[in-house]
């Protein structure tokens, strides 16, 4: 029997809608009521929620009085219009568009520009056709930033590179390299058309290499908040320059971060809203049941990035002071053949969050004598979704029936809206979580040790 038939009201506690309708957010599979002693008794679930009631309050203050940008920044327009405007300057006449840039300076972005499809000709929508393609170097590597640069028509090529201090190593090499390149090829005259740059502002006395750099060329520069961290900036210029840059529409993006805003504000309890439900399942199931890993298995191509943007947030903002959770990217149905088995029969460890799209139009039927040849006439006459939204259905229901924690977050489109409203959930559940543990998750103290050993190491 399911937890929603041994009891009409369980589904009505613990479902959620979030966003004003983005997205639905359900933790039944995370009870004991759905998988037994390796779930959570709802009790449990509702204190630890009781623990988020100061936060949240906190929360809403901090919207209301501007002093946690990240939350009142889906208010703004100023930032959008003069990224928008760099960027079509910049474009003008360029068959690509070179983001560099690492960790949050990236993945936002890339996790928006995704939405968009990727590895579609001539783009998914009329808005797109006729862009520059966007290619995304996020990840030092000698070799690859090499053959790119011999293999880039470097005159049709447009650069972004984007660090908030200005003093990121990785991408300050990625920016001489290419600058390098560029005037090997003899086009230093065109430098400052070529290149754009997004950094913090000029403060006394703090060095700023990217934009000191920039400066001496003539290279514009606008300017990344100095509230808000690299891996919460996907809602800043940082990730909606990516979004600009792929047809999207940036106001969409921010709107529907701004409804689950809205729903921070109607909530009179922790219990009434998504994201805070999300906080107080996860931290509860590591801290009684053990569970340690989470991964986040996504339904569509288009989320395999946020999966990865996920991990950087959740990582960097939990994981100290011997404290924090391991995140793990996944995608359906892709890994049902590979990390599946794992979460099914492995340690009792992993709460999995699989998100679910609706499938409109379900992709390409199937032939029903060509399904029937290939022995897969079970499959005749229908969609190719309509195989995915099964495997999607029964691969949380085969959890349950194994007894495995499993949150299921159903999205009726995956659009600018849905994935601002998706990532904003994510920042205030991770924000959430960090009150529940006692840290601090905006700050990243191990990040900047590694970084100080290796400078040391290549300046003896």
């Amino acid at each position: 029997m399911t937890a929603s038939a041994s009891n009409p009201d369980h589904r009505k506690d613990w479902s959620r809608t979030g966003g004003r309708g983005l997205y639905v957010q359900n933790v039944d599979g995370c009870l004991d009521a759905a998988i037994g002693s390796h779930g959570l008794p709802p009790k449990n679930l509702t204190a630890a929620l009781a623990r988020l009631a100061p936060e949240l309050l906190r929360l809403q203050t901090q919207y209301r009085d501007k002093t946690l940008p990240l939350l009142s920044i889906v208010d703004d327009t100023a930032d959008i219009d003069a990224a928008r405007a760099a960027y079509e300057r910049l474009a003008a006449g360029a068959r690509t568009v070179v983001f560099y840039g690492t960790g949050g300076s990236s993945l936002g972005g890339q996790t928006l520009a995704q939405v968009a499809g990727w590895n579609i000709p001539g783009g998914a929508t009329a808005e797109q056709r006729g862009r520059p393609r966007t290619r995304f170097y996020d990840n030092l590597d000698a070799r690859t930033l090499a053959d790119a640069l011999a293999s880039l028509d470097l005159a049709a090529t447009r650069f972004i590179v984007t660090s908030k201090s200005g003093g990121t190593a990785e991408t300050l090499v990625q920016a001489v390299a290419t600058l390098a390149a560029v005037q090997k090829a003899g086009l230093a005259d065109r430098i400052p058309q070529m290149f754009l740059g997004l950094t913090e502002p000029a403060r006394p006395g703090v060095a700023n290499g990217l934009r000191g750099l920039f400066q001496s060329f003539g290279i514009p520069l606008i300017e990344h908040h100095t509230g808000i961290g690299g891996r919460y900036s996907a809602l800043s210029n940082v990730g909606l320059i990516a979004a600009i840059a792929r047809g999207l529409d940036p106001l969409a993006v921010r709107a529907g971060a701004k409804a689950v805003i809205d729903d921070l504000l109607a909530a009179a309890t922790p219990h009434e809203f998504a994201p805070a439900i999300g906080a107080a399942t996860a931290v509860s199931l590591a801290a009684e049941r053990g569970i340690k890993v989470l991964p986040m298995m996504a339904y569509a191509d288009r989320l395999g990035r946020f999966a990865h943007w996920y991990v950087q947030l959740w990582a960097e903002s939990l994981g100290k002071a011997g404290k924090g959770t391991t995140p793990l990217a996944a995608v359906g149905p892709l890994d049902q053949h590979s990390q599946l088995q794992l979460f099914m029969e492995g340690a009792r460890d992993h709460l999995l969050t699989i998100i679910r799209i609706a499938n409109e139009d379900g992709g390409p039927p199937l032939d029903p004598e060509l399904a029937k040849a290939a022995g897969i006439g079970f499959l005749g006459g229908r969609h190719v979704g309509e195989l995915t939204a099964a495997q999607s259905l029964s691969v949380a229901e085969a959890l349950r029936q194994a007894g495995r924690p499993v949150r299921v977050i159903d999205m009726p489109r995956l659009d600018e809206r849905a994935i601002g409203g998706l990532m904003m959930h994510f920042m205030i559940e991770t924000i959430l979580a960090g009150d529940l543990l006692g840290v601090d998750p905006f700050d990243q103290p191990g990040v900047e040790l590694a970084k100080r050993l290796a400078k040391q190491r290549l300046m003896s």
